[in-house]
């Protein structure tokens, strides 16, 4: 459908594009990245016959795109351009009419009932069909973009060349337009090359992209490969963090600042300040910690600075747990948005806290416990209900350094396999099945690094952290499960 072969040229005999190669088939999006200047705007140009290059050919359906005169050659490429004025004050309707140009006989040829459904379909799709009777110069930059899309989209090119269509737009129309082409290559079978600045943006929506840089061509191939972490700092001299998509299959790149944390103190655990009370008890952080948690309040991976286990009755029951609980935080002058909260029916007084420090890193560990609700995990398929009630197990893990993701993983498993060995040392028993408990149906577990200092790659039993965090939560779910014990006895109940 389309080949790019070996172009290379400029301006005034200055090489801009440097020996570019590459071919593309019907349905498929192509996106164009690299830093400013790196040639991405010139080589559209080529493509679409506005400039000529020095050396190498393109091709159009195995044509030569000298071979096409410029109406035929309309029919094939539309064109939006990183910024295009218009002379004279036409409509919106009008500016969308222009693209049907290249399929009538004349200026003068009155569009047909196909025209002006293509038309309006064009204009529907991007958005634009509430303004359509409104001259084009009285509208705003994102608007007049999405304009000159329809246009575009009007051409029904088998070829839609696309310099930084988002460049104007707010989130939610970037989304449409780029939802809208995606849609259409697989309808329309329509080709689509698309510069972008938004490497995530590229990453979601092409299914090749092309990293340029200094005219030359760094990669080409599937996103996954040309959005590898190293490439990127190379190409665009910036920190970079490359994870994946939550939830779609996706590289996320991410921009990394200057960090001045490391200024606040050479021992991060020291400067966190605990407040035990028996309704809550608070950890606080002048600076922000990087967590993977099952808590009530900042699940999966987030940044926080304050950790509250809230105790509650063990009757506790609400249809939104989340809603009261940052309900409770707004009641105490805490920011959702800087808190990790879990909950337990445990009692406060019986947790524990353990600190570990050596030249390997410090960790500090907290943990409450109750086990009511202990349950042997191999039995519990055998049962027909397990009881959900408030967390009765948590564990805190502070760690000063910085964890890789594998690491946090590696943590938590090292962290189950140490509660679950306390649990069979003091006896734990799951009432139902008279078998040794592994742990509590509703336990919760918080794991927090400051992302400072020293780097831990590994966190499993075998390496020096996962050794670590093995003994402070083994001591501490240990402590505190005596502590309830003992007051089990006390009272001669359990709570």
């Amino acid at each position: 459908m389309l080949e790019v072969k070996n172009v290379t040229g400029g301006y005034d005999s200055k090489p801009v594009v440097k020996n570019i190669n590459f071919r593309m088939n019907a349905g498929e999006v192509l996106g164009i990245i690299g830093p400013n200047g790196s040639g991405k705007s010139t080589l559209l140009k080529f493509i679409y016959g506005s400039l000529q290059p020095e050396k190498g050919k393109i091709f159009i359906d195995n044509k030569p795109l000298a071979a096409f005169t410029q109406k035929n050659l309309a029919k094939k490429i539309a064109v939006l351009p990183q910024q295009a004025e218009s002379a004279f004050s036409y409509t919106v309707r009008q500016v969308v009419e222009l693209g049907r140009y290249p399929h009538q006989k004349g200026w003068f040829s009155s569009n047909s009932k196909k025209d002006e459904e293509i038309v309006y379909q064009a204009m529907k799709e991007t958005g634009v069909l509430s303004f359509a009777d409104q001259p084009i110069d009285l509208l705003s930059g994102g608007e007049k973009q999405r304009v000159l899309l329809a246009r575009a989209l009007a051409q029904e090119p088998d070829i839609l060349l696309l310099d930084e269509p988002t460049n104007h737009l707010d989130i939610s129309y970037q989304l449409n337009l780029l939802d809208t082409l995606k849609e259409w290559t697989k309808s329309k079978q329509l080709t689509v090359v698309a510069v972008l600045h938004d490497l995530n943006m590229a990453a979601m929506y092409s299914h090749r992209i092309l990293l340029m840089d200094q005219g030359n061509q760094r990669a080409l191939d599937k996103p996954a490969y040309v959005l590898e972490r190293s490439l990127l700092e190379k190409v665009y001299h910036a920190r970079l963090q490359r994870k994946e998509h939550p939830s779609f299959p996706s590289p996320l790149i991410t921009l990394e600042p200057l960090k001045n944390v490391s200024e606040l103190s050479s021992d991060l655990l020291d400067t966190l300040s605990i407040n035990e009370r028996e309704e809550a008890v608070c950890i606080t952080s002048p600076f922000y910690w990087k967590t993977l948690s099952s808590a009530v309040i900042g699940e999966g991976f987030g940044w926080h600075r304050f950790f509250v286990n809230r105790h509650v009755d063990k009757n506790y029951n609400c249809d939104n747990p989340a809603e009261e609980y940052a309900s409770y935080l707004q009641n105490i002058s805490l920011d959702t948005a800087d808190t990790a909260g879990m909950m337990t029916a445990a009692l406060l007084k019986d947790g524990a806290f353990v600190q570990l420090k050596d030249d390997e890193g410090d960790i500090l560990v907290y943990a409450t416990a109750g086990t009511s609700n202990a349950v042997d995990v191999s039995k519990a398929y055998e049962k027909e209900s397990l009881p959900f009630t408030v967390g009765t197990i948590n564990i805190w893990i502070f760690v000063d350094g910085k964890l890789t993701e594998a690491a946090y993983a590696q943590v938590m498993m090292t962290a189950t396999e140490a509660k679950s060995k306390a649990l069979l040392d003091n006896s734990i028993i799951d009432s139902d099945t008279g078998t040794a408990a592994t742990g509590t149906s509703t336990d919760s577990m918080l794991i927090a690094a400051s992302q400072q200092g020293k780097e831990f790659v590994y966190g499993g039993t075998a390496s020096p952290l996962g050794k670590k965090v093995g003994k402070a939560v083994y001591d501490a779910v240990s402590e505190t499960l005596e502590n309830y014990k003992q007051r089990k006895k006390e009272n001669g109940k359990w709570e």
